[in-house]
């Protein structure tokens, strides 16, 4: 495991530099940085000044190396609209996003997993049509619908719960639960699909035939060998939830990376947006890795040639 931690880990350079390159292109491609950073009362001699500061006047290939050398850096430029430097910001902002990402993965594991195991064991039963068809209905409702459905009940009507912001606990159960919703219906089709597939497996039966308590067969030896496909979808939604809580995170007013990432689009502040996509790109790659050990530990089948 060791060995392929190392390679694994030798692999986020060229995955980085392949990020580096797409984020160089796309900033060239949305605009001029110059036009965008100055005001329209601005001279030709002004634009000149600032292209020659910003290095715009060299070549493309002389660009990307001095882009990639002040990366390594951790230098990705400042941002013109807080006059800072845009990767602090970005690792400001990223632990309250974790926080969300966090939260929501908690609130759908718990959903998730009793309902993904009574709809297995109970299949093709009445107990497991409901659950598929709140699955469904959970999968489809729209995050922006569920956010403002939820501040409308809980906030203005009940005023049991704030409406934005970022405090207590009380701040966070909104956004959660419906960044969670979602999560937690696909995670319970995924998990009864799972359990269906491996209660029919010859050492469950086995199992069953030594007269173990159906308690102990589906806790200890079903249920384990079925969490490795929901690793796998938790992984892969817990870099999507830092990366991609836009809507939720501007819903509800949440001071994350979504919302900074939305600010700095809809501005054309490419500084932050190229520290952001850096800082996700390493956060998706770093999570494959780790992914990757939990199967190890869940199943010591698992073989890295």
């Amino acid at each position: 495991m060791k060995t392929y931690i190392a390679k694994s880990l030798l692999q986020v350079i060229p995955v980085l530099l392949i990020v580096s390159l797409i984020v160089f292109i796309l900033v060239r491609v949305t605009g001029d940085p110059v036009a965008l950073m100055l005001p329209e009362t601005a001279t030709a001699e002004d634009r000149a000044v600032l292209t020659q500061a910003l290095g715009l006047d060299q070549p493309l290939y002389t660009q990307y190396i001095k882009f990639i050398g002040s990366a390594l850096q951790g230098d990705f430029g400042t941002s013109f609209r807080y006059g800072e430097s845009a990767l602090p910001l970005v690792m400001e902002r990223l632990p309250a996003s974790f926080e969300l990402a966090v939260a929501a993965m908690i609130f759908a594991f718990i959903i998730a997993v009793p309902l993904g195991v009574i709809s297995a064991v109970k299949r093709n039963t009445f107990t497991d049509l409901i659950i598929s068809s709140l699955s469904v209905v959970g999968k489809a409702m729209p995050n922006f619908w569920m956010g403002i459905m939820l501040i409308l009940l809980f906030s203005v009507m009940l005023g049991m719960l704030p409406v934005s912001g970022r405090g207590g606990l009380d701040h966070l159960i909104l956004p959660a639960f419906t960044l969670g919703v979602g999560l937690s219906a696909q995670m319970t089709r995924l998990i009864r699909s799972s359990m269906l597939d491996i209660l029919n497996q010859d050492y469950i039966r086995t199992a069953r035939s030594k007269g173990i308590l159906e308690i102990i067969v589906i806790g200890k030896h079903a249920f384990r060998n079925g969490l490795i496909p929901v690793v796998t979808i938790m992984s892969l939604q817990f870099t999507s939830l830092i990366g991609g809580t836009l809507i939720t995170e501007t819903v509800f007013a949440w001071p994350g990376l979504g919302q900074l990432l939305v600010v700095a689009v809809n501005t054309h502040d490419m500084a932050i947006v190229q520290a952001a996509v850096f800082v996700i790109a390493f956060i998706v790659v770093v999570s494959n890795i780790l992914t990757d050990v939990v199967y190890r530990l869940l199943d010591p089948r698992i073989k890295y040639n």
